[in-house]
């Protein structure tokens, strides 16, 4: 409970982008809506050498920067470390009516809002100083599309945020999006937009220049109902759509998948749509719940903690009640909460090829009634993405 009066605590909008000519012009828009903005942005084009440039600016332009190192080769270190305190010193002034934080290029904005957030400063948490009021994504939709298809490395446009992040600028680009409930956008054609709609259909979308986009900054902005929104866990995924030449398919199945039927589709899965991603269950894996989060033709599959099915009734009190509540809305005679649910979104998306080529890597009738015994014993083809199965 902050010890501060809510209405002198200094409001903080976080804004990300690849897109820096788009992402500038959200911070403008910002500052020239505001009395007395002021942005304060860590520029990482030195990351692998270890250095962030910290600059602070205001409506007139930058007016100081300092040099620092990047602790621990980690971004979010320099947020910690460099950022909250100075924050702090901001809201402390009161000088200011507005902080704009503006992540650099590469930067996923849910782990630097998770730092700005639940961060300390001499032991007093950040609420006691500052409100974060929104997060804001700039975006152009005409580049989208383009840049959703490719495998390109962020460290190929300078773009990543240390040594040792060799994430894609698809995979950069798609996590923005669906992180922020905000996402300014320049004009741009209708396949973008459509685009856009489909990966994130609940953001709010302003169009820059508009006047609108400092109101939705200040809209306020939910940190743990975000983070759960994009655990692959809990995440509500997108509808079925169509629309502009985009299409957004929702596989949803009960029964298992096989392993090697899978993993030998996935050459054709995963360059088959801009963004897939989802949540789902292996035969040879029955305990385990796995996030599929591909984007520019690179999967990345991951364990995200146990089917609740797979526990003891008395293990569930260690889930929080939203994951508790899903298992038990959606749960399945046979296979409690397991389920498939995989969405793909793309511009000429091959939803009956997608389809058909995922119902083939079920479990056929006769391999279901083998059982988990049966089950377990088929050979794990996911042993180079994952843990081998204990």
């Amino acid at each position: 409970m902050s010890t501060v009066p809510e209405h002198v605590r200094l409001p903080v909008v976080v804004v990300a982008g690849l897109h820096r000519a788009e992402r500038r012009r959200a911070v403008q828009e910002l500052l020239d809506g505001c009395v007395d903005g002021i942005v304060l942005h860590h520029d990482l084009r030195d990351a692998s050498r270890g250095t962030v440039h910290r600059e602070l600016r205001n409506s007139n332009g930058v007016y100081d920067t300092v040099e620092l190192p990047l602790t621990n080769d980690c971004a979010c270190c320099a947020l910690r470390e460099d950022l909250l305190p100075e924050l702090v010193g901001i809201a402390e002034a009161g000088q200011h009516g507005l902080a704009v934080v503006e992540l650099w290029g590469g930067s996923d904005p849910h782990p630097a809002v998770e730092v700005i957030a639940g961060g300390e400063v001499g032991g007093r948490p950040m609420e006691e100083f500052i409100e974060l009021t929104g997060v804001v994504v700039a975006v152009d939709p005409d580049r989208l599309l383009g840049e959703l298809s490719v495998p390109d490395d962020l460290e190929e446009h300078g773009e990543h945020t240390s040594a040792e992040d060799t994430r894609t600028r698809a995979e950069a680009l798609a996590h923005q999006i669906e992180y922020a409930t905000t996402i300014a956008v320049a004009r741009g054609g209708e396949t973008g937009l459509a685009m856009l709609r489909q990966l994130h259909p609940t953001a709010r979308r302003v169009l820059l220049g508009n006047g609108e986009l400092l109101r939705a900054g200040l809209g306020g902005f939910d940190v743990a109902a975000t983070r759960d929104r994009v655990n692959p866990a809990l995440a509500l995924l997108p509808q079925q759509a169509d629309e502009a030449g985009v299409a957004t398919l929702v596989w949803e199945r009960r029964r298992p998948l096989h392993p090697g039927r899978l993993y030998e589709a996935l050459e054709l899965l995963v360059p088959a749509a801009q963004r897939s991603r989802g949540r789902f269950w292996l035969a040879n894996r029955p305990e385990q719940m796995l996030a599929w989060d591909a984007a520019g033709a690179n999967l990345v599959v991951e364990e995200c903690g146990p089917w609740l099915a797979s526990l003891p009734d008395a293990a569930w009190e260690l889930y929080p009640p939203a994951r508790r509540a899903a298992a038990a809305l959606d749960w399945h005679a046979e296979h409690g909460d397991r389920i498939q649910q995989l969405v793909f979104i793309a511009e000429g998306l091959d939803v009956d090829g997608i389809t058909e080529l995922l119902d083939s890597c079920l479990l056929t009738d006769t391999e279901l009634m083998a059982g988990e015994t049966g089950w377990k014993a088929l050979p794990d083809a996911f042993e180079d993405l994952l843990e081998p199965v204990s």
